[in-house]
């Protein structure tokens, strides 16, 4: 069961003045250094069959400082270094659990522009969040309000690609408490023409974000390949046009499944989905844009930690089930059924719409499995570990 109380991160767009700006900046640019030089040593040393760990690390990082070449990490608060050399720490420890693979070095052009503060590197007083090395507060926009007595515990601060300025603060939020418990269970079918489809008939539509802005994002690029690599200004201005129409579809997407998840976590109390092997969908080049729109792992993701916030269960069924070719209503499996077929009749009479079908016996597989007791968590958090269908709960002896 899960804690009295939910960490929560509440995230908010601000705007630096230009000497916060210059200050993130540097401290950008820190974090990806200290982070790079610490990889950098811990793979030589991997390479010599030694483990080096965090304290190792943070000792390497008081050594650079003191060197002339790297002087200028003393110009920046020391807590997001740290916090940097944490975080390869805990890259590390998935690696060596197989939860990952090996950590990669951060890119100036790619790699996402971040640092962390913790409690000892900012004051948050009266909504005022002023980090450190500075001395004005930072100018944010409170879209929405903090939980009542609420303290950050950490602060991030990140600047999209995009140019965006966010800062996101971790707060423990009382007011997310278990809800009612219902007997609501569902099953959900993913898809294209439709995102999803539920075992109750429902079919919920596919915004298709990414065709609506289809037109003006390959006009950004259009524009961004003609401009040399050489071109400095000009070709910075060309591609902070591509990555705002890029933001643009992001933020519609995340806001369309914050709404649908929140809904289906609300009304069900038993959430049963496919165990979908995306990374090997998005292979198939005809359907690889569609399917990237979709979003469906992101959707898992916000299903899975709203249910555990709300008291809820997710169950996800083996990829392999074959929940379109089999009739709901007589357990009759068909031999084929090609992905044009839409609807279908089963010799027993019943005429089935094939995702509504799908998505019914998604349901029925998902509470089997999960009152036999068998393991259902999602194979890409158990690496090598087998799902509710493969272990094959329905053969068991009563």
């Amino acid at each position: 069961m899960r804690a009295s109380h939910v960490k929560r991160a509440f995230k908010y767009r601000f705007y630096p003045s230009d000497a916060q700006a210059a200050e993130l900046s540097r401290t950008f640019g820190c974090v990806r250094k200290v982070y790079n030089l610490a990889l950098a040593a811990r793979t030589e040393a991997w390479a010599r069959q030694v483990r080096v760990n965090y304290n190792q690390t943070s000792a390497m990082l008081t050594g650079w400082k003191k060197t002339g070449e790297l002087a200028y990490l003393n110009d920046v608060s020391s807590v997001p270094l740290q916090q940097a050399l944490r975080h390869l720490q805990v890259a590390f420890t998935n690696f060596f659990a197989k939860r990952a693979g090996y950590p990669r070095f951060k890119s100036r052009k790619k790699s996402r522009r971040s640092a962390e503060y913790t409690a000892s590197a900012f004051r948050f007083r009266d909504g005022r969040l002023t980090l450190a090395k500075m001395v004005e507060p930072l100018d944010i926009v409170w879209s929405r309000p903090l939980p009542e007595g609420a303290v950050p515990s950490t602060v991030t601060v990140s600047q999209d690609a995009a140019g965006r300025w966010y800062v996101s603060l971790l707060c423990e939020d009382p007011c997310v408490q278990p809800l009612p418990a219902t007997d609501a269970a569902i099953g959900i079918d993913a898809g294209l023409d439709h995102l999803l489809t539920l075992s109750t008939g429902e079919k919920i539509s596919n915004p298709r974000h990414e065709r609506r802005d289809r037109a003006r994002l390959a006009k950004a690029q259009r524009q961004l390949a003609r401009k040399a690599k050489g071109d400095g200004a000009n070709r910075a201005k060309a591609r902070l046009k591509v990555a705002r129409v890029y933001a643009r579809i992001a933020d519609r997407r995340c806001d369309h499944l914050h709404k649908l998840t929140t809904r289906l976590v609300r009304e069900n109390q038993t959430i049963v989905i496919e165990d979908l092997a995306v990374r090997n969908m998005v292979k198939n080049g005809s359907l690889a844009r569609a399917i990237s729109d979709a979003a469906w792992s992101q959707l898992r993701g916000m299903l899975e930690y709203k249910a555990q916030w709300y008291g809820r269960e997710v169950i996800a069924v083996d990829r392999w089930f074959p929940s379109s070719k089999l009739c709901s209503a007589c357990g009759r499996l068909q031999q084929k059924m090609p992905l044009q077929v839409r609807t279908w009749t089963c010799d027993c009479g019943t005429t089935h719409d094939r995702d509504v079908n799908a998505a019914k016996n998604i349901l029925a597989v998902g509470l089997t499995a999960s009152v036999c007791g068998a393991g259902v968590r999602p194979q890409r958090k158990t690496p090598g570990g087998q799902s509710a269908m493969k272990q094959k709960p329905l053969q068991r002896e009563p």
